[in-house]
């Protein structure tokens, strides 16, 4: 198969393992920068150009959008859809996955496990949105953070109605969470590929450090899941429409809660922690389910 990564580095873990995996079960694929794409637009016959030229049809698309080209990225991926190439993630699901608000809304739709969580965008809702999540401490969040930048924890009310003031004076979309002090600062990724948790790891976060990323200082070891923790995680992929998503997890006391779904997750740590080859599962995923004009997520038609 010709198959195309869809990445601004193809010298990042995640892309070269995603290169030589591919090579190793016999396809060509073919690193092509996203911001070095460009449309054309044109009636039934959809293309992109990259550095001049056309690109030639790809069998399937692996899209590794980051954060700070969401919208321009997931308009490449649709691009690709228009042509019928098969993508891996489809541009609508990473789309919905980005927004933070919007998939916990979708997940809270279809009863999947979350913090309680809050939003408001007038300062005279402050103490009762505080109130509503359960007081402090709590968790603030920006809607637009990633990799645990703009996340804070407000130990008291007082502090949390400070915080929250001043997010809301610089005009900035914030989540208030209520604060799960059973997790100690730990989180679970689990890797979901076409519906299936593949791999999963237990991240815990650096000495007096409530996040647990690991580009933070966390440390990382493999974890077997519960029954519940897998269905949670499948079921967040899912709701989200995505084949490919790493789901974080929170042990509540009220069962496994969902941080966040991240449609590019990361396979550095994921492979080191549980020696799996978690590109490699990518890859004979493609294999069973790349159809040309088939972008949705397995399970749902």
């Amino acid at each position: 198969m010709k198959i195309a990564v869809l990445s601004r580095n193809e010298n990042l873990y995640s892309t070269r393992r995603l290169v030589e995996a591919g090579r190793a079960r016999g396809h060509e694929v073919e690193v092509i920068d996203t911001l070095h794409c460009y449309m054309d637009i044109t009636r039934s016959r959809p293309a992109v150009r990259y550095h001049g030229e056309e690109l030639p049809y790809f069998d399937a698309v692996i899209p590794r959008i980051g954060a700070s080209i969401t919208f321009y990225g997931t308009a490449v991926v649709r691009q690709f859809e228009m042509m019928g190439t098969f993508c891996v993630n489809e541009s609508v699901a990473i789309s919905r996955s980005r927004d933070k608000l919007r998939s916990l809304q979708l997940m809270s739709r279809k009863d999947v496990g979350l913090p309680r969580t809050g939003f408001a965008s007038k300062p005279d809702n402050v103490k009762d949105l505080i109130k509503n999540v359960g007081g402090a401490p709590l968790v603030i969040k920006l809607l637009e953070g990633t990799q645990g930048i703009g996340v804070v924890l407000a130990d008291t009310n007082k502090a949390a109605e400070s915080i929250i003031e001043a997010f809301m004076g610089l005009k900035a979309n914030i989540l208030v969470q209520e604060y799960i002090k059973e997790a100690g600062g730990a989180d679970i990724r689990c890797f979901v590929v076409g519906g299936k948790v593949v791999a999963a790891m237990k991240r815990q976060g650096a000495e007096g450090e409530f996040r647990s990323n690991l580009h933070r200082g966390g440390s990382a070891q493999l974890i077997k899941l519960t029954k519940e923790e897998r269905a949670t995680a499948a079921k967040a992929a899912k709701v989200m429409g995505l084949n490919v998503c790493g789901v974080d997890l929170l042990q509540s006391k009220n069962g496994p809660v969902v941080m966040e779904v991240n449609s590019s997750p990361g396979l550095e740590g994921i492979e080191q922690a549980t020696g799996k080859d978690v590109a490699g599962l990518i890859f004979d995923f493609i294999e069973t389910d790349a159809k040309p004009h088939k972008t949705k997520t397995k399970g749902k038609g």
